[in-house]
């Protein structure tokens, strides 16, 4: 038996590791978390210190299980978690189990950290252990206790006041509130109409453009010609006095030169991964972890390609940095290196977490020598990472922009001028490995790859044209997932592992959604955002959630202690849900708006916020008759429709004509979406049909094919109630009541009586609504005969319970005392 347990998160790192320590240990993973808050209330226990009452996850019982036998055995435990706070609080959690289930006595328990999974990183971590970090510990006690204690108080005000089922986080709900501000400023913008004006040049090395730079005797501005009128007649005068040639009167030529792009931190990675490979932020980490835990290299076997994933550092480490110069050296030449290392600052004010940027463990894997190797998205991550690494070791790129100056003489109100500029390449530097994406272009990239011809100063270049265009101002673009991270890191908010979640859950509880790779936020996420905004204002400010993730770095640092931060928290918090819980009115939290009033009516028409989803109102509830109502159509925003949009609502149902046999046909929207009704029979629309313009051929021919395939689905009747139908997946028996499917070698037609009886006897009562319903029913019914014996059962059990529990908190309390004397309370996992 091995002397020695290493303990991992994943199991394809186990894999990995296992091959380079040899039988002295054995490698196990605890498959991420084995501990969490309890989902109750009073998990964290405020009145008592921020307590927090964790237990082990249900899906990771079985590897905590193999983890505790394991460590029975074992004479030294490993815990080699992640090097981060959450790897720590994972570390943590295991050696609080191992200590609670009496496994630690007379064992060492070491923590090993390492920022690559390669035999000598392994080996170095193993020889030069270190105790548990309890100030990282802490930091990610009180952010999982800030996250929860948000979500548990902030998530039912939501309920009550906007829409059943909503949730508010700590991080997310202020990244949801840029995607919401950002839309605002969307709709709130107006374009405005400029011209621009370009002179369009014959030259005999190749034809190029200048664009007007000065005219009436001063700079050019972007607004000075706003009409077309304005703009033809700048035009004209130009051509008329550049009499079909433009003269040069200034040429200058200005080197410059460009640095390469630092290595890569999880933040830029995701960004450039989103932007060059179309990676989501989520599907980036993902690929990033295989890499990183390691990949079978044929006879090499399971190597870690990438260092760690999760860093905020741009640091690269002496080893890395001179093999890095070797290969350049050796496959592009000795001028593609710099004369000494280059050195990039990392912007991280968190020392503690300032480890190693992402790089290649080896440059000498270079991406082609691996391809075969790997799946097509971790080769294109994987050569993403390698180029960016090494061209941040080599020469910086030399260019060379040309700038010739065209004046324009005797135009009336003043000089005019056009200007042409092209950016040359000199010496590509690390531009020959890797360019770094960029989300918008300005005017210098424009210039770049773009020749000017040789010109001389009163040299004489002929006018094909001069062309007046007209333009419109746009509005600022929504953010990607690439400019999302970038923005959540300049306002500090977020960490590296959780700018991925931060995302996943928006899109998961449908606040936005990505519309052309662009986060556009849904009416429940606009409504979400709001009466956070304008009720919890502080808690989704900006610099607020900035200086609380500062103040965890500074926990994690031991520079502040954390339960005086949950207390800061915590209470004008607590005082602020119990004020807004009794004070807000729901039709306000959930942008409820009057569009105006109905013209055949004259009641008023208004927008809300319903229990499934945005809907369109003509009336009150206060009124004599019913209000009518009609959901808003896909597309729609309550936020923007317009009164004559909702009216055009009111038109379903709509009557299109009768059928030949003289049954009238309409068309409307039901519970389960658009259908068209003809006499007794209904029938959905098909995705592509619009309940607003469908005509009447269309309508029959729906109908024709909903008879068709009822007149095809009955494939035997024994008259008794059971059937043998064509479903929409295949043929199936039924009762009524329940379903059974027909075994794959049974032909349908061919059935009798006796064997789909016993096929539906064998078959689990049918799930949803009515059948559950029926089943607890039935069971009721079945129990009520010795209600007497059963209440006096229930009281017994009840007694039992409430002497286990009073047991059970009696040992807790003294638990809880005996650990707060030993030391002050620790920690938890991330939350989002």
């Amino acid at each position: 038996m091995a002397k020695n347990l290493l303990i991992v998160e994943s199991p394809a790192k186990a894999k990995t590791i296992n091959k380079y320590l040899g039988k002295d240990f054995q490698v196990l993973a605890s498959y991420g978390h084995v501990r969490d808050l309890k989902p109750k209330e009073g998990a964290v226990d405020t009145e008592h210190g921020f307590a927090m009452a964790y237990e082990v996850i249900e899906r990771n019982e079985k590897h905590v299980d193999a983890i505790a036998k394991a460590a029975k055995l074992a004479d030294d435990i490993y815990l080699a978690t992640d090097l981060d706070r959450e790897g720590e609080a994972i570390s943590w959690h295991i050696s609080e189990i191992l200590n609670e289930r009496g496994l630690t006595k007379g064992k060492q328990l070491h923590r090993v950290v390492f920022s690559e999974i390669t035999p000598k990183a392994i080996k170095a971590a193993v020889a030069a252990p270190r105790q548990l970090s309890h100030d990282l510990v802490d930091a990610q006690q009180a952010r999982r206790a800030l996250d929860y204690l948000v979500g548990f108080n902030l998530s039912p005000v939501l309920w009550r006041k906007v829409q059943r089922g909503l949730s508010a986080g700590r991080v997310q709900s202020p990244a949801l509130r840029m995607i919401v501000e950002r839309e605002e400023e969307i709709e709130a913008f107006k374009a405005r109409e400029y011209w621009t004006i370009e002179a369009q040049l014959r030259h005999a090395e190749g034809d190029f453009t200048a664009r007007l730079s000065r005219l009436n005797g001063k700079k050019f501005e972007q607004f000075d010609l706003t009409s077309e009128a304005d703009a033809l007649a700048a035009r004209d005068a130009l051509k008329q006095a550049a009499r079909g040639r433009l003269t040069v009167s200034e040429v200058s030529s200005k080197e410059r030169k460009r640095r390469p792009a630092a290595p890569f931190t999880t933040s830029t990675l995701q960004q450039e991964a989103a932007r060059k490979l179309g990676f989501t932020t989520s599907r980036t980490m993902k690929v990033a972890q295989g890499l990183y835990e390691g990949v079978a290299l044929g006879s090499e076997g399971n190597v870690g390609l990438i260092t760690y994933m999760r860093t905020d550092s741009t640091m690269l480490g002496d080893d890395a940095v001179a093999e890095l110069r070797q290969l350049i050296a050796r496959d592009f030449g000795g001028q593609a290196l710099p004369d000494a290392p280059q050195v990039y600052k990392t912007k991280s004010k968190n020392a503690q977490e300032a480890h190693e940027a992402i790089r290649p463990t080896s440059a000498m894997h270079t991406p082609k020598s691996v391809a075969s190797f790997l799946n097509d998205d971790q080769r294109k991550l994987y050569e993403l990472i390698w180029k960016r690494t090494v061209a941040c070791q080599m020469i910086h790129a030399t260019l060379n922009t040309v700038t010739a100056e065209f004046a324009v003489r005797g135009v009336a109100g003043g000089d005019a001028a056009f200007r042409a500029s092209g950016t040359t390449v000199v010496d590509p530097g690390f531009l020959a490995v890797y360019e770094e994406g960029r989300d918008q272009k300005g005017a210098e990239d424009e210039d770049e790859g773009r020749r000017l011809p040789r010109l001389a100063v009163d040299e004489q270049v002929p006018l094909h044209d001069i062309a007046a265009d007209q333009h419109f101002t746009e509005p600022p673009p929504r953010y990607s997932e690439a400019s999302l991270v970038k923005t959540l890191e300049e306002y500090g908010i977020g960490r590296p592992s959780t700018y991925a979640s931060i995302i996943q859950v928006l899109q998961n509880r449908e606040y936005v959604f990505l519309d052309s790779r662009r986060f556009k936020p849904t009416d429940v996420g606009r409504a979400v955002s709001k009466f956070l905004t304008q009720h919890f204002t502080r808690y989704v400010d900006y610099d607020f959630t900035a200086k609380l993730e500062d103040e965890l770095d500074a926990i994690s640092r031991g520079e502040e202690a954390w339960v005086p931060l949950m207390q800061r928290f915590w209470q004008p918090f607590k005082q602020q849900v119990e004020e807004k819980t009794e004070s807000v009115d729901r039709s306000e939290a959930t942008g409820a708006r009057e569009l105006g009033t109905d013209p055949k009516t004259g009641k008023p028409v208004s927008v809300r916020l319903g229990r499934f989803g945005p809907y369109a109102a003509i009336g009150t509830k206060d009124d004599e008759d019913k209000p009518q109502f009609a959901s808003l159509r896909p597309g729609q925003s309550m936020h923007t429709i317009t009164l004559a949009e909702a009216l055009e609502l009111f038109k379903l149902p709509r009557k299109l004509g009768s059928a030949p046999n003289g049954e009238e046909v309409s068309v409307a929207i039901g519970r389960f979406g658009p259908f068209v009704k003809q006499g007794g029979t209904y029938a959905s629309l098909k995705p592509e049909d619009d309940p607003y313009t469908i005509e009447l051929p269309r309508a029959l021919q729906i109908v024709q094919e909903k008879l068709e395939m009822l007149a095809n689905r009955l494939i035997l009747d024994f008259g008794n109630g059971v059937q043998v139908l064509n479903g929409r997946y295949g043929a199936y028996i039924t009762d009524g009541e329940k379903n059974a499917r027909i075994p794959k070698e049974q032909e349908p037609k061919e059935l009798t009586e006796a064997q789909c009886l016993e096929l539906l006897a064998a078959a689990p009562v049918r799930k949803g609504r009515f059948g559950k319903k029926t089943a607890a029913r039935k069971t009721a019914v079945k129990k009520a005969a010795p209600a007497k014996k059963a209440a006096v059962k229930k009281a017994a059990v009840k007694k039992t319970a409430a002497k286990k529990a009073t047991a059970k908190k009696t040992a807790a309390k003294k638990t809880a005392t005996k650990k707060a004397a030993a030391r002050k309370p620790a920690t938890g996992k991330a939350g989002v």
